[in-house]
């Protein structure tokens, strides 16, 4: 089979992948009978969480990049590095180590509670609050650093000639680059909120904290009223392309900046209160961001012993479903590695894994039975979740080779498999690596789909933590937890390392 007939096939595979599901939750949406108010609070919650995660995620992320972006110290690329560490953590993870700080017999109210400050409260809206600022704090602060890093060094340098002073730089050099980057990283943080599932599952308190992903989970799992986790998931949709394609447009406006790679000292930041303000931001950020993951490798080494056999199963079962999802997505995404494939791939972002997953269950439910194929479809849903990102990675590499090595491959006579085989992917490897690195740890760590489908024989091990919490046994949920962490970042690791094996390309 030639390597364009893949491409197509990639492509209609991916096609139907979304407008199968999307079509059986549609046509099933005829059949519900009206919006109930539980359903509107749930609609309400969902919109004022998101926008205000993106809110306060983007609030401190402003002078947290600022200090970044002007002060060098020890350690500074280690902590920038590390901000990239909660996107391929396990949300159930992040959850116990927020809990472990923030909790009711958390460290901050212990620490607290001599003072006669009132015990701080983390289920309901605030610590849905919580949980996502931890996630999107970091991907705020690096789109934002970037933009700050991209300011060109001469205008720092003509603004200390002119005598500018500190007010005057932000309002002429800093706010017009914030003015062109805030609103993107707005909407992009505020599409990811809109599809957070495990937070809201884990963190929600009750009928006033439910989004519609969570109502959407418990009309199927509780009530099985299938019309109406059908209603939610179209409303759902409808939400998440809106908001998706707002979030192209605010992204798509060029941040247009040109010098000569220059560094020079910024004169604004000379004092020691600057200095402090500065500090004061990395410590308190380093902490929030750092403190819950200590908690959980502390609370979770004891625990580790007293795994029992469920626990060790589900952890094959995650291993599997991981290496499915890889491979899935990768099949996918070597052939759709273009500017149109790429295009093709965004619908994983803008389609809700749980709408995916409703809608798959519809479509297999009159053939077989939906629970016995929940770690195939969990596998499925994960690797088209992924496909975006490894696109994302691919494309750029995939574009430059074919550019390259396009006239060798001419001039030689390559068939599309040789080509394929002794040109492409040896010099796509590192970018695979990385790519099937990051899909391992996202389907490892993951608690969406699987959460609607699985029984206890078949559960993974983030829905393993989850039911471990729910039955309070905290230290065998942490023991779990912490298998879960280093299963994560292992398979992360062992792939992103395989691709970086082996004399550079």
């Amino acid at each position: 089979m030639a390597p364009r007939a893949v491409s197509i096939i990639a492509a209609l595979s991916v096609i139907g992948l979304v407008i199968g599901p999307v079509t059986a939750v549609v046509l099933r949406a005829e059949a519900f009978s009206g919006f109930r108010p539980a359903d509107w609070q749930a609609f309400r919650f969902t919109l004022v969480q998101a926008t205000l995660s993106a809110l306060l995620s983007v609030a401190f992320a402003v002078p947290l990049a600022r200090a970044l972006a002007r002060r060098d110290f020890i350690g500074r690329g280690l902590l920038v590095a590390l901000l990239g560490a909660p996107f391929i953590l396990p949300v159930i993870v992040a959850v116990l180590g927020l809990l472990a700080v923030f909790g009711q017999t958390g460290v901050l109210n212990r620490a607290l509670s001599p003072l006669g400050v009132p015990e701080l409260q983390i289920y309901g809206l605030q610590g849905v609050l919580v949980a996502h600022v931890f996630f999107n704090l970091p991907l705020a602060t690096r789109l934002i650093l970037q933009g700050w890093l991209g300011i060109p060094a001469e205008q720092f340098r003509l603004a200390a000639t002119l005598g500018m002073g500190r007010r005057a730089m932000w309002r002429c050099i800093e706010w017009p680059m914030l003015r062109r980057l805030v609103p993107g990283a707005f909407a992009v943080i505020f599409v990811i909120c809109l599809s957070s599932f495990a937070v809201a599952l884990t963190l929600g308190g009750g009928p006033r904290a439910t989004t519609l992903e969570l109502a959407i989970y418990q009309s199927m799992r509780f009530d099985f009223d299938l019309a109406r986790a059908a209603v939610l998931g179209v409303v759902q949709i409808g939400l998440a392309l809106s908001a998706g394609l707002i979030a192209l447009r605010v992204t798509s406006v060029p941040v247009a900046a040109k010098g000569l790679d220059r560094h020079a000292p910024r004169w604004d930041t000379a004092g020691r209160m600057m200095v402090l303000v500065d500090a004061a931001w990395i410590v308190l950020a380093a902490l929030f961001l750092l403190t819950p993951l200590a908690m959980v490798v502390l609370n979770g080494v004891a625990g580790l012993s007293d795994l029992g056999t469920s626990v060790w199963q589900s952890a094959g079962h995650s291993i599997l479903v991981a290496l499915g999802s890889t491979a899935l997505c990768l099949l996918w995404a070597l052939p759709l590695a273009t500017r149109w494939g790429e295009w093709l791939g965004l619908s994983g972002i803008a389609l809700s894994p749980l709408v995916l997953g409703i809608g798959l269950f519809l479509i297999v439910r009159p053939f077989a039975n939906p629970f016995d194929l929940a770690l195939y479809v969990t596998a499925t849903v994960n690797a088209f979740v992924s496909l975006p990102f490894v696109l994302r990675i691919l494309r750029p590499e995939a574009e430059t080779i074919r550019a390259e090595y396009g006239r060798l491959r001419g001039a030689l006579g390559l068939s599309g498999w040789a080509w394929l085989w002794w040109v492409f992917l040896p010099r796509l490897k590192r970018p695979l690596g990385f790519g099937a690195g990051l899909t391992a740890a996202l389907s490892m760590g993951d608690l969406g789909v699987i959460a609607l489908f699985a029984d206890p024989d078949r559960a993974t091990l983030p829905l393993k933590v989850y039911q471990l919490m729910g039955a309070y046994r905290m230290d065998q949920a942490a023991g779990a937890a912490l298998l879960l962490l280093l299963l994560s970042l292992g398979m992360f690791w062992l792939f992103d390392r395989g691709g970086r094996v082996g004399p550079a390309a």
